[in-house]
């Protein structure tokens, strides 16, 4: 199931079910709206939908309190900036404020000067959770979409920690959709791939992560309670580079779909 948050023309923001049209050209791709916050409570048909093409598609998920992002997960990422692995997981935080959706505007902030994308998988939580035993992760994940950790990499470097660096307003693109259909082992084989104006400059596979994904959860959980709505961003492949005002950058995930932005100046 692909579930997308979304505004119609002259209407307020609602959650919807993705239906993509079997045969390409005959039929759209539209969205059937439910009613609630699918992350928060179970949710019914309204009967009511749209043309995909019709509507805005905003950040599938708004993080109850947080985004967790895990640093240098894929080996040849942690090289290329001439960084180790970390003997454990290296976690930073986004705030919620950071978040945009498919289709909006990355800002780059006038104390920036050198703005990297960084193509990932992103993990929902589902519920409420604590200390959770590597082998029951599966249990508190909701669903999964893309993101783009943004990064200021001339602050982060200057700055010594990353608040700024990562966290700062539109760092964190998510979307097009949650995906609720795919199991752990499923998403932790699937290609991504980044392209900046077209061109690809990301490519990698979920499988190449240092720490698979029940381990960061149960890591993660093991000093702050997960909520619903919570999002883990696992770690990017290797490949990260510049983006400038007027490009477009695409993050797709095999299985999920592509999520795309545009950068602007602030």
């Amino acid at each position: 199931m692909r579930i997308a948050r979304f505004v119609p023309t002259g209407g307020d923001p609602a959650f919807g079910i993705v239906e993509l049209a079997a045969d390409e050209g005959e039929h759209p791709d539209t969205i059937a709206v439910i009613t609630g916050d699918p992350v928060a409570a179970p949710v019914q048909y309204t009967g009511a939908r749209h043309d995909l093409a019709d509507v805005r598609l905003l950040s599938p998920v708004i993080p109850r309190s947080k985004v967790v992002g895990i640093g240098r997960n894929y080996a040849e990422h942690a090289a290329e900036l001439g960084n180790e692995v970390p003997t454990d997981p290296l976690v930073f935080l986004k705030p919620n404020t950071s978040v945009i959706g498919h289709d909006e505007a990355i800002i780059r902030p006038s104390f920036c000067h050198e703005l990297h994308y960084e193509g990932e998988l992103a993990v929902v939580i589902g519920r409420i959770c604590k200390d959770v035993p590597v082998e029951r992760a599966q249990e508190v994940i909701f669903g999964f979409t893309v993101a783009d950790d943004v990064t200021a990499r001339d602050v982060q470097k200057g700055d010594g920690q990353w608040t700024r660096a990562k966290g700062s307003d539109t760092f964190c693109p998510l979307g097009p959709w949650m995906v609720t259909h795919l199991s752990v082992a499923e998403a932790q084989s699937l290609p991504i791939t980044t392209r900046l104006d077209g061109q690809v400059v990301q490519r990698g596979n979920t499988r190449e992560m240092v720490r698979p994904i029940p381990e960061l959860i149960s890591y993660i959980s093991s000093f702050t309670t997960l909520l619903p709505g919570d999002v883990i961003l696992t770690g990017t492949p290797a490949g990260v580079g510049p983006m400038e005002p007027g490009q477009r950058v695409e993050v797709e995930i095999d299985g999920i779909g592509t999520l795309s932005n545009t950068v602007a100046e602030a």
